[in-house]
C-alpha cells in the first residue's frame, strides 16, 4: 500500500539521502529547507507496482555544480517549465514523477512536485553519480526518452537522441551556458519500464537508513556502521591529498589509521574505492560514507581536509548494478578510468 510521509520524516530521509550520495550528489539542505515550508504535507510515495503500468512519468533534478544553488537559489517551481516543454512535445501530461539520482540532493526533487502529481518510490541510480549516460534507463537502452534542460535567461533545451552519451555532452554544455547549474528532466517513459529498468524501494531505503543514523549518531562508530548495516572501514586522520597525475579530477586521500593502518581513499566527484595497507576495501558500486569522527556529520568529498579526524564506513550499493555485467561496468572504478580498482575484496 502507498506511503504516507509526514514533515517529521523530512530529516530522516534526508539525511538518507545524504548517506547514499557516497561523498557526492550536493547537499540536501536547499531542499530541505524549501520542503520544511511546503503546504503540501502529509506526501504519499507509491510502490511501482501500486500504479498503472501505462501511466507516463518524469524525472526531475538539478545538474551541474549544485554548490552554485545556494548563491542562485532555484526559486519556487524551478522544473516547471522543463516539464511544459516535455509535455509539448509528447503531446499529453505526464502525472507521476520519481527521482533521477537516489544519492544527494536529487533524492528529495520528486517532493517538490507533490501537488499536482503522483511519487513514485524509483530512481534511475540508487546513488550519486557524476555523468547523465549512467542514468538506469539510458543504460539499459530504453527507447524514446527525452530530456530537457535549463540554457539560461528562461530558455529550454529539449534533447532526442538514441546515444546516451548525446544527452551527456548536450546537457553539460547547456548547463554551462545557464551559469553552471540548473534544472534538468527526463521524460517519454512509463512507471511500467521502472520495474525492470530502474532502481526501487530507495525512498524507503533512504527513510530507514537516515532514522537509523539520526538515532545511533553520538553512539560508537562501529555502532553506527552496524545501525546502518554497513561495515566500518576506519577511523583516523587525513595526512595528505593528492591528485592523480593521470586524471586531474582524480583524488587520494590518505589517511591514518588510530591503530597504525594507513588507509587511502580514491574519489571524483563521489567515492569511488577505499583501500587498506594496500589492500581493496571497498569499490564503486559500494557506497562509501565519511563522517567527521567528532561532529558526526556526513561529509562531502569537497569537505575533506588535512587533519580532518574522519570515520570511513561502507553500505551496499543497489543490487540494480549488480544484475549483468554491461550495467556494472558503468558504475564500477574502470568507468572512471581507475581500472585496477574494480572489484572489491
Amino acid at each position: 500500500m502507498p506511503t504516507t510521509l509526514e514533515l517529521a520524516d523530512l530529516p530522516p530521509l534526508a539525511t538518507g539521502f545524504s548517506l547514499l550520495g557516497s561523498g557526492g550528489g550536493g547537499a540536501t539542505t536547499i531542499l530541505d529547507l524549501a520542503l520544511r515550508d511546503s503546504t503540501d504535507w502529509p506526501m504519499t510515495v507509491h510502490g511501482v507496482n501500486e500504479l498503472d503500468p501505462s501511466l507516463p512519468c518524469l524525472g526531475a533534478a538539478f545538474v551541474g555544480a549544485t554548490m552554485l544553488l545556494g548563491e542562485r537559489l532555484p526559486g519556487a517551481t524551478p522544473f516547471a517549465p522543463l516539464i511544459e516543454a516535455a509535455e509539448r512535445w509528447l503531446g499529453h501530461r505526464v502525472p507521476v514523477v520519481c527521482s533521477l539520482e537516489g544519492g544527494g540532493l536529487n533524492g528529495l526533487a520528486p517532493f517538490t512536485l507533490s501537488r499536482d502529481r503522483m511519487i513514485v518510490d524509483a530512481d534511475l541510480t540508487g546513488r550519486a553519480v557524476p555523468t547523465l549516460d549512467q542514468m538506469s534507463l539510458l543504460v539499459d537502452g530504453v527507447p524514446g526518452i527525452i530530456v530537457t534542460c535549463d540554457s539560461g535567461a528562461g530558455g529550454v533545451v529539449l534533447v532526442e537522441t538514441e546515444r546516451a552519451l548525446d544527452i551527456e555532452r548536450v546537457v553539460r554544455a547547456a548547463t554551462i551556458q545557464a551559469g553552471g547549474a540548473g534544472g534538468m528532466v527526463f521524460a517519454g517513459f512509463t512507471v511500467g519500464e521502472l520495474r525492470d529498468h530502474a532502481i526501487l524501494g530507495n525512498t524507503a531505503r533512504s527513510l530507514s537508513l537516515g532514522t537509523a543514523f539520526l538515532t545511533n549518531q553520538f553512539g560508537s562508530l562501529s555502532g553506527i556502521a552496524a545501525a546502518l548495516g554497513g561495515r566500518l572501514l576506519a577511523e583516523g586522520r587525513i595526512t595528505s591529498i593528492d591528485a592523480d597525475p593521470r586524471d586531474q579530477h582524480v583524488t587520494t586521500y590518505s589517511i591514518d589509521g588510530s591503530a597504525g593502518e594507513v588507509h587511502h581513499l580514491v574519489a571524483r566527484s563521489e567515492n569511488l574505492a577505499f583501500m587498506t595497507d594496500g589492500r581493496l576495501a571497498a569499490a564503486a558500486p559500494e557506497i562509501i560514507v565519511v563522517l567527521d569522527a567528532i561532529s558526526r556529520d556526513i561529509l562531502e568529498v569537497t569537505d575533506l581536509l588535512r587533519a580532518r579526524h574522519v570515520a570511513v564506513m561502507q553500505l551496499d550499493g543497489p543490487v540494480w548494478w549488480s544484475r549483468s555485467p554491461d550495467r556494472l561496468r558503468h558504475v564500477v572504478p574502470s568507468a572512471y578510468g581507475l581500472a585496477e580498482l574494480d572489484g572489491a575484496a
